[in-house]
């Protein structure tokens, strides 16, 4: 594999976190191929920072200090996994207090594989079969419908008379999403680092998802890239499983920054986002794929207002994973079997306006432990002066 390098584009405004020895987290924003560290009492946290007025204007002139060049900092983020050392630079995910939501089932297409993990239990080498008898019935019914319109209740009402319906099937056209939360604030790892998969799954893939970055007002202020890591043959066994197929030791990825949102890129732009995926691996195997957002079922917007509202609040802002297109089906290792994730694998996430996320595959038993919460980050900052 070639060496990873931080891929961002020159324009737009982009703020994130980084480690630094001897510190810890914090807030930076990049200039001109540079990152500056724009830490203060008036921008602690990205959280905090998020939820100004003049988020773009005061990102863009804040005061900071040059930590070096974004060729440098992606070096110094893969020598600490490499090293495994705990107090070198290297970039973080670009939140800190935010809860870190997701949504699921939001793609037709990626619905009918999670109709298909159920059916088949967990058990991959049953997905064809099951994938054809679906498609023959289905066909192209789901691409264009409305999740919670009639034509979405007269489908439903169809595949009940076939004895093909879903709990997915229900949140994909029903009228409520799947929202749960992906991982504890702080949980989430960024660009370099490695990603986590739990020893007992044998099926499994990324999902490469573009995340939104939300205040406590429930606004959207900004959209960074995402891997939603997945254990298919957990969730197939059971949806009640859910928590252990995606919430385990290095199982988010988000980054490589939080792109804010401008008068010159928006919620469209985010609409209209093409995102690919890369999946390599040493011994010279290579998968590619892609999720588009104009696919997607339901609007971004709504999926937020979903997951935000007089219902649910989050007085430190959330992250929201919006759910992903692609559901690798290729066999990589035996007929039948489709794909799963051999260790070792580097999967590299990338969208015009978002730059690229770039994680190595690991067991979440041997990625480094979460040792670094909220508790830890307060006395860091109070440590610094900054509370």
């Amino acid at each position: 594999m070639d060496h990873a390098t931080l891929d961002l584009p020159g324009e737009g405004l982009f703020v994130g976190r980084v480690w630094r020895p001897g510190q810890g987290p914090s807030v930076v924003t990049v200039r001109d191929g540079r990152l500056a560290d724009i830490t203060s009492r008036e921008a602690p946290t990205v959280s905090t920072l998020l939820e100004r007025e003049d988020l773009a204007a005061f990102a863009a002139a804040a005061p900071g200090e040059d930590l070096g060049s974004l060729e440098e900092i992606s070096a110094a983020s893969l020598y600490a996994a490499e090293s495994r050392d705990p107090d070198a630079l290297r970039l973080l995910a670009p939140c800190d207090l935010q809860a870190v939501k997701a949504c699921g089932v939001t793609f037709a297409r990626s619905m009918i594989e999670r109709v298909i993990e159920e059916r088949a239990g967990g058990d991959p080498t049953r997905a064809e079969e099951i994938r054809l008898r679906v498609g023959a019935v289905v066909g192209e019914r789901l691409r264009d419908l409305v999740p919670g319109s009639e034509q979405a209740a007269e489908v439903k009402r169809l595949l009940q008379a076939e004895g093909l319906w879903s709990q997915y099937l229900e949140v994909g056209i029903g009228p409520d999403a799947e929202v749960f939360t992906k991982c504890p604030p702080m949980a989430a790892v960024g660009w370099g680092a490695e990603v986590g998969l739990h020893p007992v799954s044998r099926w499994n893939n990324p999902e490469p998802e573009v995340v939104l970055a939300c205040d406590a007002q429930g606004r959207v202020r900004g959209a960074s890239l995402g891997n939603d890591v997945n254990l298919r043959d957990v969730e197939g066994r059971s949806a009640l499983l859910l928590g252990k197929a995606k919430d385990n030791n290095a199982s988010a990825a988000i980054g490589p920054f939080v792109r804010l949102l401008d008068d010159r890129w928006g919620l469209d732009e985010v609409r209209r986002l093409e995102l690919r995926l890369t999946v390599e691996s040493e011994g010279g195997y290579r998968m590619e794929g892609r999720s588009s957002m104009a696919e997607i079922s339901r609007d971004p917007l709504d999926l937020a207002a979903q997951a935000f509202g007089r219902h649910h609040q989050y007085p430190d802002g959330f992250m929201l994973y919006l759910g992903t297109l692609f559901a690798p089906i290729e066999d990589r290792d035996a007929p039948g079997q489709g794909f799963t994730h051999h260790l070792g694998d580097r999967v590299t996430i990338a969208a015009p306006g978002l730059g690229s996320l770039v994680n190595t595959v690991r067991l979440a038993t041997e990625a480094p432990p979460w040792t670094f919460g909220t508790g830890a980050l307060m006395r860091g900052l109070a440590a610094r002066g900054l509370l």
